[in-house]
């Protein structure tokens, strides 16, 4: 009965759909980080569309949401020639959406980020030149915050303020560097919810436990985007042909502040919430006490001093309406319904009580 719920709620949400099953593919896509959060999404999503699907994964790899899923898997990683090869070949599509968003040094995100977008374009270069699209899954990070309210667009010039942001936009260079040769475009996410998230979820937790801490004295805004919106963007995006060789922003159309995503949050789980101001010094004296911790840790920090530099920065936002006008995409999922069902999600996983 457990997993029936689940499964109702995966339906609801657009994330399964057991009536309608993939007949006679007639495309073939590699989903790269395909056993992650956004892409194990995109690999549900796709096999909605009725594509082929491959994923190139580690064999310590945890495919729990994909390994019943009717797919091929390829082991290995970015870093192995031969597991790329396999990979590539014979697929017309290409979603690069694995990535290194934690690492304990700086040189981890950069071998991550701009060494595997590198490595796996050689290799379709090498093995498969026919490929119709590769899509690359940069990061709002790679643009940076905005200076006001006002959202940013393409056309505003880069500066990253994080060593994952910097990693991120100069894997887009990568792409840049080859434009001519390989259909390719970029898509840059904000701040993505949605079942299965661990990171937003963090803000959700602390809510059920009846506290919301409020970092600085000023009204911080995002532009936010659930999962499902953003994995047809991203296929809306590579199978248009107006999109190749463009960056879209894949985003929600509104901005939200964050005390009214607490509200909304608050009113999902029917709880009352302490609303805290926390100065920004110190958030970044946990950080640094956190950072300082995990260097006896075999894993990096959940917070460090370049994450308190995101969280203290009072505009993450960024403007969708180039992909709308492009390929007609449009945000579908609003906060009161996708954090009302993700919260639903993580209540039936135990995530949440």
């Amino acid at each position: 009965m457990h997993l029936k719920i689940v499964f109702n709620i995966l339906e609801r949400t657009g994330k399964v759909n057991h009536q309608n099953p993939r007949k006679s593919p007639l495309l073939k896509a590699l989903v790269t980080g395909g056993n992650g959060f956004i892409g194990s999404h995109l690999v549900e999503h796709l096999l909605r569309k009725h594509y082929a699907v491959r994923c190139l994964v580690r064999r310590s790899s945890d495919t729990r949401w994909i390994k019943d899923l009717p797919i091929e898997l390829v082991y290995g990683d970015l870093f192995d020639e031969g597991a790329l090869r396999e990979a590539v070949s014979g697929v017309e599509y290409v979603y690069h959406s694995a990535g290194l968003t934690k690492a304990k040094t700086k040189e981890e995100y950069f071998r991550a980020n701009r060494t595997g977008a590198k490595n796996l374009l050689e290799a379709i270069l090498q093995h498969n030149l026919g490929v119709k699209r590769f899509v690359h899954v940069s990061s709002q990070a790679a643009a940076g915050p905005s200076p006001t309210k006002t959202p940013i667009t393409e056309e505003a010039l880069p500066h990253p303020i994080t060593t994952y942001g910097k990693s991120k936009w100069e894997s887009e260079q990568e792409c840049l560097k080859l434009m001519d040769r390989i259909p390719i475009t970029i898509v840059r996410p904000p701040a993505v919810y949605g079942p299965r998230e661990k990171d937003i979820f963090e803000f959700f937790h602390t809510l059920s436990l009846g506290l919301q801490p409020m970092i600085g004295f000023r009204e911080k805004y995002v532009s936010l985007i659930h999962v499902a919106d953003l994995v047809k963007g991203f296929v809306l995006a590579g199978e248009s042909a107006t999109a190749e060789g463009n960056t879209y922003f894949i985003s929600s159309r509104d901005v939200y502040g964050w005390k009214e995503l607490g509200d909304i949050t608050r009113s999902a789980l029917q709880k009352p919430a302490l609303r805290v101001r926390l100065p920004e010094t110190v958030v970044f004296i946990v950080a640094a006490v956190a950072e300082t911790l995990a260097l006896f840790s075999s894993k990096p920090a959940l917070i460090n001093l370049e994450k308190a530099r995101d969280m203290v920065q009072n505009f993450w936002t960024c403007d969708a309406s180039r992909a709308k006008r492009d390929f007609g995409f449009e945000q579908e999922i609003f906060p009161e319904q996708g954090i009302r069902e993700t919260i639903e999600w993580y209540k039936l996983q135990g995530w949440i009580r």
